[in-house]
């Protein structure tokens, strides 16, 4: 009996601190871009929890309790290079934190470029990416959201996304008979955590550039998905942090967007940390910057007395 009631209170405990649903982003046999590749998802656990080979993309759902919520959400995308998923590192982890000041976060776990299932590979993350903002916003009011309040975050590669869809949003199809695809897809505002941005420069991280748009991509492609140059004045707010000695993706993929922002009069801030390297998440128990996460907050809560 005390061995029930122990895993009683250990599968209620591991309840709390999964996401309360998962969904995915279309509905079965709808997935656009998409063929049948023969290929299967792969999930792999060791150091952290990475998944490859996305087949059916979809959003886990961490709603705060009603008490603390704010109104704010947060789409998270988390990186790995277009390759994999850090999907606990740079995603639910990052949700929890969030849900703990009262915002409400989704991870969304994306199609990956290198997948045979993606039919043009540049094209499935962007399309997964605002499909779940539109999902997002068309759930609003079930998820006690605020449809204006809806923001975008991405780490690495999944910053590259975020700032791609910052920079490339649409208003949504107002005729579709689909109507989370009338949403608008723009975010409210944006995170990106030391991204990857340019696709053009000595500064892009190669290996995203390859996997995303091939190792000899053409020119106008190129500069489509390098999002320094693709920042107009209706970007939204954006939050960016970065370490100076990050030799992954180097400190100048953020300096070329935030003086992008300055250049459109985007409003934003960033912030660069001397020491860090590349994918700290978190950073938690490294010292200054762990701080990254409370200036974060502390913007996404100035957003709502504007």
């Amino acid at each position: 009996m005390r061995y029930l009631i122990t895993l009683f209170i250990i599968l209620a405990f591991k309840q709390l601190i999964t996401a309360q649903e998962t969904l995915p982003l279309y509905p079965a046999g709808l997935v656009p871009n998409y063929k049948n590749g023969g290929e299967k998802e792969k999930i792999e656990t060791t150091d952290i929890l990475r998944i490859s080979l996305v087949q059916t993309p979809d959003i886990a759902i961490y709603l705060p309790p009603k008490r603390n919520a704010t109104g704010q959400a947060v789409v998270i995308c988390p990186g790995g290079g277009y390759s994999i998923l850090a999907y606990e590192w740079e995603g639910t982890e990052v949700a929890k934190l969030l849900n703990s000041k009262g915002i409400a976060a989704f991870v969304l776990k994306y199609r990956l470029p290198d997948a045979k299932s993606s039919m043009t590979p540049h094209l499935s993350p962007l399309l997964d990416a605002k499909r779940a903002l539109r999902l997002v916003r068309a759930n609003a009011a079930k998820w006690n959201i605020q449809k204006d309040r809806i923001g975008i975050m991405g780490f690495s590669a999944g910053g590259h996304l975020a700032s791609t869809l910052l920079t490339q949003f649409d208003e949504g199809d107002k005729v579709s008979k689909d109507s989370i695809e009338q949403q608008s897809s723009r975010p409210d505002f944006g995170i990106l955590v030391y991204p990857v941005i340019s696709m053009t420069k000595p500064i892009m991280h190669q290996g995203s550039r390859n996997r995303l748009i091939g190792t000899n991509p053409d020119a106008e492609l190129a500069a489509k998905y390098s999002s320094e140059l693709q920042v107009k004045k209706e970007t939204p707010p954006t939050f960016l942090v970065h370490a100076m000695d990050d030799e992954g993706v180097p400190v100048e993929n953020s300096l070329l967007f935030f003086q992008a922002m300055k250049d459109k009069g985007v409003s934003g801030e960033l912030h660069v940390f001397p020491n860090g390297g590349h994918g700290f998440g978190l950073a938690v128990g490294r010292g200054h910057l762990e701080n990254w996460t409370a200036l974060c907050i502390d913007w996404i809560r100035s957003l709502s007395k504007k």
